[in-house]
């Protein structure tokens, strides 16, 4: 017998505490800032003329000056008036009027037009303060020195009414009164998302719903991992394991989107199976876009309910900010991050962003760590306003246990032994480990040719290893206490390529604004895959007793595959926009797809090759009152590996949904309400089949019928609100298998509403404090397809503080606040759902 290779995992030891303190005394050093650069000469825009932005989130005065450089106006406002405003930043092509409004939409701020002077005016503002726009003259500019957050300001000497201020300055390369970004204070409300369409189109003028998941969202609520981020968001079911560090389950329209459904930056992130898995770092992403419904016109392959896209942080062009964060927490939580954007040069073409989390910690389970390190540097070229290189890199490290399966018994069933502890360990902690390694390097290039035609390229290589060893059980003997276990080790990587090449138009003919996209895009997987498993010595599931090292080697089951999967799509997509009112839109796309499969242990080779056209369309009325009802019809395509007994390769399986709905957007509310209804079927499932117990048909069939609500909301007054409710029927329509028949799928909850409120104070002696709270239920699941098992529905609170002062924020979350014990899933074998968890957040931003 050839001796079992183990995989060497060196454990960390993190010190986020300490790694915080060590860059930044690295970053307060002397010479630190970026020096002040001349401002640049520039001829009178055409304010109809429209042009490319590609402007991040964030503090609303450097956002507003980057609007001003790319249009070459001078920029002249009480400095005041913005600071501790934000804006979710501006991508796409739009006017000089289209761009202001965009930004400013719930600042609080309303802008007016004189002539060619734009003239910002707070609202219920005692005296006038104001912020204008105006064409660049060549007469002297004053300077804006910023040292120390102290601000030289020039006034006006006469005809200036009392209360009236204001700073007048070139805004190519200068910031306006040191900005201080408080998270507290950006908005939950976006007008508008690229993964629906790629466009980056209003929100009200999809024929989608879509959730979006801000920065500031994930700040209140303190989501330290994607599963808390999504957990208030409609038609998704995160965390449908419970507390699983490995991967990032959810299901999306009762639907699991695990490993199609993860995309970052509008590339897909495929795991063809779960043996490599993403889990990506939200502290890196800027917002989480959630559209729900088939995406194969766009994206190719996919679940057809849905997708989750992480929208990564990326370089603010001529601006400079620095954050530093040390969050402490339960179950030995430590956790530092960082997060630093400043130009490199003096004319500030080139500007960099680095970004990065050092985390130590452990789980609600003994013996299982929670451990990261991740580090996210990226660099844009802006040689000019219509042309943007952005490169994005990030190395990620991950050190986490085994997942821990348990017996029913137990858990949601009883045992005359007693419960099974929530922090229960029946592996073997001397041997347990697994680490995940993900590294990526890519770009997205933007150029526009003219007012009608651009383009815009995206390429990303990615590399991932996961290796596991571990202990499981999956078998409970008649004493109901005795667990039967099995040993494995698992060498797994995953090397991928994507490019998405994408060519748009905007023009007008007579009343109909039409925005055209044609695209050509490909991805390219290699997957390897090794590993042994074998019996191990059962355990005590009440009275646990651990080895010293790995369980012995008793019988090895060898297993091993090298995959190889390619595909290639060609689409196209039309927004016709009519009178300003009517929104129709269509697409296609055909996609070549190929499957490679070579067992390195028989010797044998499977090769899969499909082809797909798959199409949608839609309408949207916009109406003047702010009401928009929409109607669209989807169709969606997933290639399934294998063949059956005769080596015929599987067809893919196929979706397609109706959708109707109502958005609403009150004017002169920042607030976004949107009504979903859908029937989404799925098509083509493999099913055993009746007449061949060795073979496998696809006439398997799940209808998912259906509403989601969504009310998102910010309040002048610093109150912000989200409120989501979801119910649908889904039942397996057509299977082999008589007791499955018109059952719900195991693991699925039908029900779901969240309700969460942040308050904070806007003025007054308690300026900056704020506190927040919110509630989520989620239904009850079946473990099983035959529905004879069911797991109770679970009703949970969170609770935020937090206060916020110039550039200091502390905060304090409790997720769980009432510590319920609870089984999150049973599918196949049980787990828990997650704990009472309490984090502290110290951060500091200049």
């Amino acid at each position: 017998m050839k001796p079992v290779s183990l995989h060497v995992f060196k454990p960390i030891r993190l010190y986020p505490l300490m790694f915080v303190l060590m860059v930044a005394s690295f970053l307060t050093v002397p010479g630190g800032m970026s020096p002040l650069a001349a401002a640049a000469e520039a001829s009178t825009p055409q304010a109809g003329a429209e042009r490319n932005y590609d402007i991040a989130a964030g503090p609303l005065g450097p956002v507003l000056n980057q609007i001003a450089n790319q249009n070459d106006l001078t920029l002249v406002y009480d400095s005041t008036l913005v600071q501790g405003l934000e804006t979710q930043g501006l991508s796409g092509s739009y006017s000089r009027d289209e761009a202001l409004a965009r930004v400013l939409k719930g600042s609080g701020l309303e802008y007016k037009v004189s002539g060619r002077t734009f003239t910002l005016e707070k609202k219920k503002y005692r005296g006038h303060t104001q912020l204008n726009l105006e064409p660049a003259e060549d007469e002297a500019t004053p300077d804006l020195m910023a040292q120390n957050n102290e601000t030289t300001q020039k006034k006006e000497t006469s005809g200036e009414k009392a209360g009236k201020k204001s700073i007048k300055m070139k805004p190519v390369k200068v910031i306006a009164d040191k900005q201080k970004i408080v998270q507290g204070l950006t908005s939950y409300v976006v007008d508008e998302a690229s993964a629906s369409t790629k466009t980056n189109t209003p929100l009200i003028e999809t024929p989608q719903s879509i959730s979006i998941v801000t920065r500031k969202q994930m700040d209140d609520q303190n989501a330290i991992f994607i599963g808390e981020a999504l957990r208030y968001t409609p038609g998704l079911q995160s965390q449908t394991f419970g507390a699983d560090s490995r991967f990032l389950w959810f299901n999306m329209r009762g639907f699991d989107a695990t490993t199609t459904g993860l995309f970052q930056d509008g590339l897909q992130l495929r795991a063809p199976s779960f043996v490599v898995s993403y889990n990506p770092e939200p502290y890196g992403m800027e917002r989480i876009e959630v559209p729900r419904g088939p995406a194969s016109v766009l994206y190719g392959q996919g679940n057809p309910g849905g997708l989750v896209n992480f929208v990564s942080k990326r370089p603010m062009v001529k601006e400079t900010f620095h954050e530093l964060i040390f969050q402490p927490g339960s179950f030995n939580f430590q956790q530092g991050s960082f997060d630093f954007n400043d130009s490199i040069d003096q004319e500030g073409e080139f500007t960099y962003r680095l970004t990065g989390v050092v985390r130590e910690s452990g789980t609600m389970q003994d013996f299982v760590p929670n451990d990261r390190v991740f580090i996210a540097p990226s660099l844009t070229w802006q040689p000019n306003s219509d042309t943007t290189l952005t490169i994005l890199s990030n190395y990620q490290y991950d050190v986490f246990g085994e997942f821990q399966w348990l017996p029913t018994e137990g858990t949601l069933l009883p045992n005359p032994n007693g419960v099974v502890p929530t922090d229960r360990f029946l592996g073997e902690p001397a041997f347990d480990r697994q680490d995940r390694t993900f590294y990526s390097l890519g770009y997205i290039f933007d150029h526009r040719f003219d007012n009608t035609w651009s383009v815009r390229q995206k390429v990303r290589l990615n590399h991932t290893d996961r290796n596991t060893r571990g202990v499981s059980g999956f078998t409970l003997r008649p004493d109901m206490r005795t667990w039967e276990r099995f040993a494995y080790l698992n060498d797994n990587s995953l090397d991928a390529i994507s490019v998405d090449n994408q060519l748009h138009a905007k023009f007008t003919t007579g009343p109909v604004q039409h925005t055209v996209l044609v695209g050509l895009d490909y991805q390219h997987i290699d997957i390897g895959r090794k590993g042994n498993s074998w019996d191990t010595s059962p355990i005590d599931v009440f009275n646990p007793s651990y080895s010293d090292g790995p369980p012995p080697l008793t019988g090895p089951f060898p297993t091993g595959s090298e995959i190889m999967q390619n595909q290639t799509g060609l689409y196209f997509q039309e927004q016709a926009k009519v009178f300003d009112r009517l929104i129709l839109q269509f697409g296609g796309r055909h996609d070549w797809a190929s499957n490679n499969v070579f067992n390195t242990v028989r010797g044998t080779t499977i090769d899969e090759d499909d082809n797909k056209f798959t199409y949608r369309g839609g309408a949207v009325y916009r109406s003047e009152y702010g009401l928009a009802p929409y109607f669209s019809y989807a169709r969606s395509f997933n290639p399934v590996g294998g063949t059956n007994f005769f080596g015929d390769p599987f067809k893919p399986e196929t979706g397609e949904q109706f959708e109707a709905g109502l958005k609403y957007q009150p004017p002169g509310w920042d607030s976004f309400l949107t009504f979903a209804w859908f029937d989404l079927t799925r098509q083509n499932v493999v099913q055993p089949d009746p007449n061949n117990p060795l073979n496998q048909i696809q006439t398997g069939e799940m209808n998912s019928t259906g509403i989601e609500l969504e009310a998102v909301s910010n309040f002048e007054f610093g109150l912000s609100l989200i409120a989501t409710y979801t119910n649908f029927d889904i039942e397996i329509t057509q299977t082999t298998i008589p007791t499955e028949l018109n059952m719900m799928p195991a693991n699925v909850a039908d029900e779901m509403a969240s309700f969460w409120a942040d308050y904070t104070q806007p003025d007054g002696f308690f300026k900056g404090l704020g506190i927040g709270g919110g509630v989520r239920y989620t239904g009850p699941t079946f473990a099983t397809n035959e529905n004879l098992l069911q797991v109770d529905g679970i009703t949970l609170g969170d609770a935020a503080i937090h206060y916020t002062k110039g550039g200091f924020r502390v905060a304090f979350n409790i997720q769980n606040v009432t510590d319920e014990k609870f089984v999150a899933s049973c599918f196949g074998a049980c787990s828990y759902g997650d704990r009472r968890t309490m984090r502290g957040t110290v951060a500091y931003r200049w």
